[in-house]
């Protein structure tokens, strides 16, 4: 597949906004693109999912669906488009030589289109944004995932529209999984959760969704701190 004329633009951004070789920066992206380092978010989310939910089937469900989330938004990408479109990762590509920031110990011998790693996050994002419903939550998880395809542009593991395919692939998975989640969910539920000024629309505590916003806050405060204890 000739993406030339594409490659052609992702280069322009790439300059402009790709890594720079900053010792500090090179270490807090290695750090934020790592999934064991949201592990800490990923368990309160789970947390804050049982206490919010009457049922096991309800817990289940949810959970289920986070899987489902990641499970066809990253299998697509990997499985089917990638090898179709062969494109090679920048770190990889001749064409960026010079040009693509070259980060010790990371690599990967994969294509390039689309981002499974901006798929993901961005079907997770707007599958959770959708079920807590809370403007906050949501603007946390946005730049979450914003912040992931920042490290894979940074670290040259993708092209800047690999991202922007990937986020726009998570949020169409992220959606439909939401809608057919709510659909099982009304019928598996006699009752919604009753809604106060302590709860959000879909009846998660307010609460909880703070404790999950301030545990995002202090992964990528702590992310931060290790980078430049690294390269102090």
């Amino acid at each position: 597949m000739d993406f030339s004329n594409l490659t052609n633009i992702d280069i322009g951004i790439l300059t402009a906004f790709g890594g720079h070789g900053s010792p500090f920066l090179d270490t807090l992206a290695v750090l934020l693109t790592s999934g064991w380092t949201w592990i800490p978010m990923y368990l309160v989310m789970f947390f804050v999912v049982i206490k919010n939910n009457e049922t096991m089937a309800q817990i289940l469900l949810v959970v289920g669906s986070a899987l489902a989330c990641v499970l066809f938004s990253g299998i697509f990408s990997d499985l089917l488009v990638k090898p179709f479109t062969m494109r090679l990762r920048p770190l990889n590509d001749p064409m960026m030589v010079g040009i693509a920031n070259i980060v010790e110990g990371v690599g990967s011998n994969t294509y390039s289109f689309f981002s499974s790693h901006a798929a993901n996050t961005f079907s997770i994002c707007i599958f959770f944004s959708l079920l807590f419903r809370n403007v906050w939550c949501m603007a946390a998880l946005v730049t979450w995932s914003l912040v992931n395809g920042w490290t894979r542009i940074y670290l040259s593991m993708h092209y800047p529209s690999d991202v922007a395919a990937g986020l726009v692939w998570g949020a169409m998975v992220g959606a439909l999984v939401y809608y057919v989640q709510r659909r099982i969910y009304m019928n598996i539920t006699p009752h919604l959760h009753f809604i106060s000024s302590q709860y959000t629309r879909t009846g998660y505590a307010l609460k909880d969704i703070t404790m999950i916003i301030c545990v995002m806050t202090l992964t990528v405060l702590l992310a931060v701190f290790l980078a430049l204890l690294m390269r102090a």
